[in-house]
C-alpha cells in the first residue's frame, strides 16, 4: 500500500495519472459514490442511450466513463440506459425512443474528423445520420458529450454549432481548476461552493465556440503552467480569454450538456464531479430546469 501510494504521488507530481482496466471493484466503488436520487424528479421515465464507438483516438477511460454513465442513471432512477457502439441507433426509426444521446468519448480519425463516414465510407449515409442526431436534439431532446465525444464530427459546422464547439487541441496533462462560474446554479451546485480540481487534459475549442451560444459552467485556470505556456494556449477574443470547459446550451427545443472532465477516470471517484454529470443528464433530458441563456457574441 506504501509503494503504491508513493507510486500515485509520484505519477501526480509528473502530472499523469496512470492507467488501469476497469475492474468489478472500482464499479462498485463508483456505485457508491454515485448520487442516490437525482437532484430533479423526472417527468416521466427516461431512455439514455450511451454511445461508446470510436474510430480514431482511444482514450483508456472510455469503458470506466461508460459504467459512470450506467451506473448514475440506474442507481439513481434519474433515467434508463442502452449502451451501444452501432450507429444504427442513429437510424430515423430508432433513434426516436431515446430521451437523450450521451456521447462517451467518440474521437473520429484524421483527415475526416467524422465518425459515422469512418464507419461506413459512405458520406450520403453519414451524413444522414449526422441530420437524424441533430434533429433529435432540435425537436425536443438531449444531447450529452463528455470528453472526447465533441471530436465525433469535429469538422462539421452543424455539429459543432449543436454541440458547442469543436476539438482545437490540448497541451500536455496537468492540474486543472475547474473554476465554478454560478454557485448556486442548479447544476453547479453539485460543487457545494468549492471547484473542481484533478489532473486532465485542458482542452481548447474552436468553431461554434467562437460564437459563444452557450451558457457556460465551468471555466478551466491552470496554476502549474509557465506564463508562457499560459499565453500560448488561451487565445483572446472579443469576450476576452477563452477557458470554458464545460457548458449547456438549448438546441431548438433541447437541450445539449458539454463536460470535458476528464481524461482518467481517477476523475471519476470525486463524488461532486459524478452530481455535476447527473445534474447536466438531467437538463438534456428536460428534467432539470436551470437558466440556460447565452453568452451570445
Amino acid at each position: 500500500m506504501i509503494i503504491a501510494v508513493i507510486a500515485l504521488a509520484a505519477s501526480v507530481a509528473a502530472q499523469v495519472l496512470p492507467e488501469f482496466e476497469l475492474t468489478e471493484e472500482w464499479e462498485a466503488k463508483i456505485e457508491g459514490l454515485a448520487p442516490e436520487r437525482p437532484l430533479a424528479e423526472p417527468k416521466k421515465k427516461r431512455l439514455a442511450l450511451v454511445f461508446n464507438l470510436i474510430t480514431g483516438y482511444n482514450h483508456w477511460c472510455t469503458p470506466h466513463m461508460t459504467e459512470v454513465a450506467r451506473i448514475m442513471g440506474e442507481k439513481s432512477g434519474a433515467y434508463d440506459v442502452v449502451v451501444s457502439d452501432d450507429i444504427a441507433h442513429f437510424e430515423k426509426e430508432n433513434i426516436w425512443k431515446f430521451d437523450a444521446i450521451v456521447l462517451i468519448n467518440n474521437c473520429s480519425k484524421n483527415p475526416e474528423r467524422n465518425l459515422f463516414y469512418d464507419k461506413l465510407g459512405d458520406r450520403e449515409k453519414a451524413n444522414e445520420l449526422e441530420a437524424n442526431l441533430i434533429d433529435h436534439v432540435a425537436k425536443g431532446n438531449g444531447l450529452v458529450g463528455f470528453h472526447g465525444a465533441i471530436l465525433m464530427q469535429n469538422t462539421s459546422k452543424a455539429f459543432s454549432e449543436t454541440m458547442g464547439g469543436s476539438f482545437h487541441y490540448h497541451p500536455r496533462q496537468t492540474r486543472v481548476v475547474g473554476k465554478v462560474l454560478e454557485k448556486d446554479h442548479p447544476i453547479s451546485s453539485a460543487f457545494k461552493g468549492e471547484d473542481l480540481v484533478h489532473i486532465d487534459e485542458p482542452y481548447r475549442f474552436n468553431g461554434a465556440y467562437s460564437k459563444f451560444n452557450f451558457h457556460p459552467l465551468l471555466e478551466m485556470e491552470l496554476p502549474d503552467f509557465t506564463p508562457e505556456e499560459q499565453s500560448t494556449l488561451f487565445s483572446r477574443s472579443e469576450k476576452g480569454i477563452v477557458r470554458y470547459i464545460s457548458w449547456i446550451k438549448p438546441h431548438g427545443e433541447g437541450r445539449v450538456f458539454y463536460c470535458s472532465p476528464s481524461h482518467n477516470a481517477q476523475s471519476f471517484e470525486n463524488p461532486k464531479l459524478l452530481q455535476f454529470m447527473l445534474n447536466g443528464i438531467q437538463y438534456a433530458l428536460g428534467d432539470l430546469e436551470c437558466d440556460d441563456s447565452v453568452l451570445g457574441r
